[in-house]
C-alpha cells in the first residue's frame, strides 16, 4: 500500500494530500462532488462566500451522514433480532 501526494481543489483553494493509492479515486470524486454542491448553492441561494458556501455543504453533508448512520442502526438491530430469533428457533427444534 503506497502512499503519494495529489492535489485537489475545493472551492477554488488547492489541497495537497498525502494518501493510500487506492483512496484516489474516492478522494478525487469527493471533491468533485463537494465542488458540484458548492455551485448548486451559489445558483440556488444568496450566498457568494465560498465559507458560507462551504458550510452549508457541510450542514446538508452531514446531515445525510446522521440519517443514514441512523438508517444502518435500525437495520442492525432487525438483523440481530432476525438472528436471535433463528437461532432459537434451532436451539428449540435441533438441540
Amino acid at each position: 500500500m503506497s502512499e503519494f501526494t495529489i492535489s485537489v481543489k475545493i472551492a477554488d483553494r488547492p489541497y495537497r494530500l498525502t494518501i493510500k493509492r487506492e483512496d484516489e479515486e474516492r478522494i478525487r470524486r469527493a471533491a468533485n462532488d463537494l465542488n458540484e454542491k458548492i455551485k448548486q448553492y451559489s445558483e440556488n441561494f444568496a450566498f457568494n462566500d465560498k465559507q458560507d458556501l462551504l458550510a452549508m455543504v457541510a450542514l446538508e453533508e452531514r446531515s445525510s451522514s446522521i440519517i443514514s448512520n441512523e438508517k444502518l442502526k435500525k437495520t442492525e438491530i432487525t438483523v440481530i433480532k432476525d438472528l436471535e430469533e433463528i437461532d432459537r428457533y434451532l436451539q428449540d427444534n435441533l438441540g
